[in-house]
């Protein structure tokens, strides 16, 4: 299949690249700049020049595919509302060149936005309304496609999408404890995380795009749910910093805006998507990849 991927030269969309070319798929990469089309060609991908706010360059690339894995996204949480509303608009320019073929387009969620449920499945419904959180643009934009009649697939991906060259809310969390002195966790820290490494993602990615079902979700996570406080314990041993509690009312002043994502207790399985798509992990899990001198910058 040809493949046009967004947010192809990111730390997921690079892993995804190469398990397509692995696999065989020919590979179109979308790239806003010189170093990332460089980046792009190295890597054995085609380029296509746009951005994510560029819908016409979005509708080309998509009509030049057999299918679309998409990836990008802007990660701007100071303008969170704006820019899942940009993912929306990114996702229905995308559709609108696939509408009337029978061609995939996976598109990416997350299970953070199903917190509040005992364990997140695939079936599970992100809240709507004043109390959803701003991701859930993703998922009704997918909706909306499938309504049109575009084989739309939703994979929804963890917290944590670990591995060599992170830079999600795990180094997050490592510039916060390096910041402070202390490594901090909220009241007791039993509040769970799930998580994945990006190579098992990236295979999930393409397995959604060769086998994947209009209309279907599939959870890209490997561990159902690591306790916050054993990954504040691996950050703080290897700072040297002490690991500590801190009251819910303290927590702000510890994790300023990433305080929702310090709190969040927000399981989720996997099994569905393993019956359906056969896919099995088998990277490190998340306190043993992320006890590695790599991810302290040593």
């Amino acid at each position: 299949m040809r493949v046009f991927v967004t947010g192809a030269t990111g730390f997921i969309g690079s892993a995804i690249v190469q398990e397509l070319i692995g696999a065989g798929h020919q590979v179109v990469g979308l790239a806003r700049s010189d170093e990332k089309a460089r980046a792009l060609a190295e890597a054995g991908a085609e380029v296509h020049r746009g951005d994510l706010t560029d819908l016409e360059s979005l509708k080309s690339g998509a009509a030049g595919s057999d299918g679309v894995i998409h990836t990008g996204f802007i990660h701007d949480f100071a303008r969170i509302h704006e820019v899942c509303e940009d993912d929306r608009h990114a996702i229905g320019a995308l559709a609108s060149a696939l509408e009337g073929f029978d061609r995939p387009l996976v598109v990416t969620s997350g299970t953070a936005m199903l917190a509040g449920n005992p364990i997140a499945t695939e079936e599970t419904l992100p809240r709507t309304g004043p109390d959803a959180w701003p991701r859930v643009a993703t998922e009704e934009a997918a909706a909306a496609a499938r309504a049109r009649g575009v084989r739309s697939i939703v994979v929804r991906l963890p917290p944590s999408v670990h591995g060599d060259g992170d830079h999600g809310f795990v180094p997050i969390l490592i510039g916060i404890a390096w910041e402070r002195g202390v490594s901090a966790y909220v009241g007791d820290g039993n509040n769970r995380w799930p998580a994945v490494h990006r190579l098992d993602a990236a295979r999930l990615y393409r397995l959604a795009l060769e086998k994947g079902a209009a209309g279907a979700v599939y959870h890209g996570v490997a561990e159902e749910g690591v306790p916050f406080r054993e990954i504040a314990s691996v950050i703080g041993r290897r700072l040297g910093v002490p690991v500590v509690s801190r009251r819910p009312e303290e927590a702000a002043e510890h994790f300023g805006w990433f305080t929702p994502f310090a709190v969040i207790d927000a399981p989720a399985s996997a099994a569905i998507t393993s019956e359906k798509l056969g896919w099995r992990p088998d990277q490190p899990g998340l306190i043993t990849d992320v006890d590695r001198p790599s991810y302290f910058g040593r």
